[in-house]
């Protein structure tokens, strides 16, 4: 059998409540639903981080993103930015024959060429490098030529359509293709008819508008279903579908868009399970077990790495020093083996690991909660962040002044769950089993200075 395609669609801030095969509620993922019943969902899938560029930095090399330099979303720090000696799962790929293609967003270096996704071995590149864009006065980056939409042209479908234009182009030699949209993320922006579906049934405006984006986008992959099978290369296609992390339940311009997660605990941007606990299909029809199968194996965002290479014949080279593991045989349903210990620490600037960090081992998580001060960004950083989405060639670089002061009080004490028995993370045991805590916090601590030196 020839090399299998790749297709790995990544949504931008989306959870399990906003599926319609895991929420009765709704009904705008048809197809994704569909998907579900015909490949496997893995139900303990982890992202690496409760925000996007970490996140994107762990799946695309199979390392924790403490390690790769991408630590935060600050793009105009450069915070967002992989390390330049750091290898992607498209430069692997692409050494191995693969044509290959980032469509969407990137953010994981915003400046400087030299952190372009074709400067990280995509070798096309139709999307924007920062963390947002408007969904219709956009800003596009088509291989190094700068587009800007307007109001009849719906961004998410302008990613559809060149997706399904990649995969007719290259349908006669092995491809790797990411899809990152970024539905739903904010700026919540909807075409009206479908939006006001949603307002009909009852739902807020907010949360109108981020059903019907999820909407456009399921109808997208549909598309894109109906093209690889129109082909005839849908069998041998091995297609993902995740979220980077768990849904922005927060006010954004006023707009609730709190909603249905599932009834995790928490969403983007903390380490409960409702901000780094995300939806995984994948489909492979010619490889893969198929019919439906929803396993609890665990998985995280750095195993795609090691997992994609290993469904694809193609060796990880052996200076990689990766922290996934290859979960191939877990999704053939071989059982037996264990699954190592996961961590898991986010903050703004520098990191500080006693904050907004956790670590599963076993069925037992540990959570340190969020420490306050640490979690806020200056006023000055944010007006930057938002400068650099519509006028990224006004920066001449990076900006290196120093990171604002701050004055960390005494960490909350750590949290502890069973999530075998307690998913939603209502039963804090740590008065209980004082041992495991200490333990736990040991492994935390060790990791967390072994993957920045802290």
């Amino acid at each position: 059998m020839s090399k299998p395609n790749i297709i790995l669609v990544i949504a931008d801030d989306m959870g399990y409540g906003d599926f319609g095969i895991f929420n009765d509620q709704i009904s705008c993922t048809p197809h994704l639903d569909a998907l579900v019943e015909e490949g496997i969902c893995l139900t303990q899938h982890y992202s690496a981080s409760p925000v996007c560029a970490p996140a994107r930095a762990a799946l695309m090399t199979g390392r924790y993103a403490q390690r790769t330099g991408s630590i935060d979303t600050l793009e105009a720090r450069g915070l967002d930015r992989l390390n330049l000696d750091e290898r992607t799962m498209a430069d692997i790929l692409g050494e191995a024959g693969y044509a290959t293609g980032l469509i969407g967003k990137w953010h994981n270096g915003a400046l400087d060429w030299r952190y372009h996704p074709r400067s990280r071995g995509f070798q096309e590149f139709i999307g924007f490098q920062g963390g947002w864009n408007p969904f219709y006065r956009y800003r596009l980056d088509r291989n190094g030529s700068i587009e800007y939409g307007d109001r009849d042209s719906y961004l998410t479908d302008v990613f559809s359509d060149a997706a399904i234009d990649f995969v007719e182009r290259h349908q006669d030699e092995p491809f790797f293709l990411q899809l990152a949209y970024n539905a739903p993320h904010f700026p919540l922006e909807a075409p009206d008819a479908i939006a006001q579906k949603y307002i009909e049934r009852g739902f807020s405006l907010g949360v109108s508008l981020i059903y019907a984006m999820i909407e456009v986008m399921d109808a997208g992959i549909g598309r894109i279903v109906e093209k690889l099978d129109a082909l005839g290369i849908g069998d041998n296609t091995i297609l993902i579908f995740t979220s980077d992390n768990g849904p922005a339940l927060g006010d954004w311009n006023g707009f609730s868009q709190r909603r249905f997660n599932y009834n995790f605990n928490g969403g983007k941007g903390n380490t409960y399970e409702g901000g780094i606990r995300v939806p995984l299909i994948i489909r492979w029809r010619s490889g893969l077990p198929s019919g439906g199968i929803r396993s609890d194996a665990m998985a995280h965002f750095t195993d795609w790495l090691p997992t994609l290479l290993s469904l694809a014949g193609v060796a990880v080279p052996a200076e990689l020093a990766l922290d996934g593991v290859d979960i191939a045989p877990a999704l053939r349903g071989e059982t037996g083996g264990s699954y190592p210990q996961r961590f898991w620490q986010w903050n703004r600037y520098r990191p500080v690991g006693t904050c907004n960090a956790a670590m599963r081992d076993g069925d037992w998580k540990l959570l340190r909660p969020q420490i306050r001060e640490a979690m806020q960004v200056s006023a000055v950083d944010t007006a930057l962040d938002h400068a650099i989405k519509y006028y990224p060639e006004h920066f001449a670089g990076i900006v290196r002044e120093p990171e604002p002061e701050r004055t960390l009080p005494e960490p909350p004490p750590a949290l502890l769950f069973n999530i075998a028995e307690d998913p939603f993370e209502q039963n804090d045991l740590a008065a209980q089993h004082p041992q495991k805590v200490a333990a736990m916090e040991t492994a935390l601590e060790r990791w967390f200075v072994n993957v920045t030196g802290i």
